[in-house]
């Protein structure tokens, strides 16, 4: 099934097209925003995974922040749908996302891309999606992905760092953390996959030959100091990671989170980071963004 939505105006812009593709075990919903800055075709994919906590359709809570996506970094943003906790626990969102980067070479023409330059992103339970697809990407030799735009996302099941723990010494933290916390118990219902890699990127013990990544945290954030771990630790094996800190800012929940993506500071350095990638160049160590700082990125 194919459905193009006229574009109206309102709180949140639609996606140019919707359609379907088969999944890992069933049907997958897609929604594909075009940017305008290429009406004849786009190098550039962003299949971009939708918060939820592994649990929640957040796919319409995303919808505005990826018409951002589409209209300011320039690139065509493909958003998939993927199995839900409980009913359909770990591994089966970690098989729908691959299932989905399987077949974009496929639809070239129904995507509008020419098949040049294709990365991945998302935002919570999507950045952890994001992440593993690397790692699944790199363990079953394809597709090729030219990067991973990783957005205050999910990394460590076991919610052992810092921030994480020391939640609840925040005003709304001990709420979100245990939102967090619940999900990771939906979605992963056998304790021993928590600390599977394709559960918990961040317990990986073989990071190595992974595409360049840029990795979004905030301050106040439980997730914060897994985002900065995980940074570090593709640093250490070898590969390029810049990890952004973003202005302080109120996150209670999911549609804050996608509110965060669409403004400014992630933006520009989203648009930078693939834009550099696309010229087959290096990304920038510092994005020229307002307000942010990257840490211990290469030189």
């Amino acid at each position: 099934m194919s459905t193009d939505d006229p574009c109206t105006t309102g709180a949140k812009a639609p996606a140019d097209a919707q359609f379907d593709w088969p999944g890992h075990s069933g049907p997958l919903h897609l929604k594909l925003y075009k940017s305008p800055a290429h009406p004849l075709g786009c190098g550039s994919l962003l299949v971009f995974f939708h918060p939820g906590g592994f649990v929640v359709d957040d796919m319409d809570e995303a919808d505005h922040c990826l018409r951002v996506v589409a209209d300011a970094c320039e690139v065509h943003v493909l958003a998939p749908s993927y199995a839900l906790a409980p009913e359909r626990p770990f591994p089966a969102a970690v098989e729908d996302a691959h299932a989905v980067l399987g077949q974009v070479s496929a639809h070239k023409r129904q995507l509008g891309w020419k098949g040049t330059h294709l990365f991945v992103g998302g935002v919570e339970a999507g950045g952890n999606l994001a992440a593993v697809s690397a790692l699944v990407s790199r363990d079953r030799h394809g597709p090729p992905l030219a990067g991973q735009i990783l957005v205050m996302p999910m990394l460590d099941a076991s919610l052992g760092c810092h921030s994480m723990r020391c939640a609840d010494e925040a005003q709304d933290g001990g709420h979100m953390a245990r939102a967090l916390a619940d999900s990771y118990r939906r979605y992963l219902p056998r304790p021993a996959d928590r600390l599977h890699p394709y559960a918990s990127p961040l317990m990986a013990r073989r990071l190595g030959e992974l595409p360049p990544a840029l990795i979004f945290h905030t301050e106040g954030d439980p997730l914060a100091d897994e985002a900065v771990a995980y940074a570090d630790k593709l640093r250490q094996a070898g590969n390029h990671a810049s990890d952004i800190a973003l202005p302080p800012a109120d996150v209670k929940d999911n549609q804050d989170r996608c509110d965060i993506t669409a403004d400014d500071p992630c933006i520009l350095a989203m648009k930078r980071f693939m834009a550099e990638l696309s010229l087959n160049t290096r990304p920038s160590a510092t994005p020229n963004t307002p307000n942010t700082s990257a840490k211990g990125a290469h030189p």
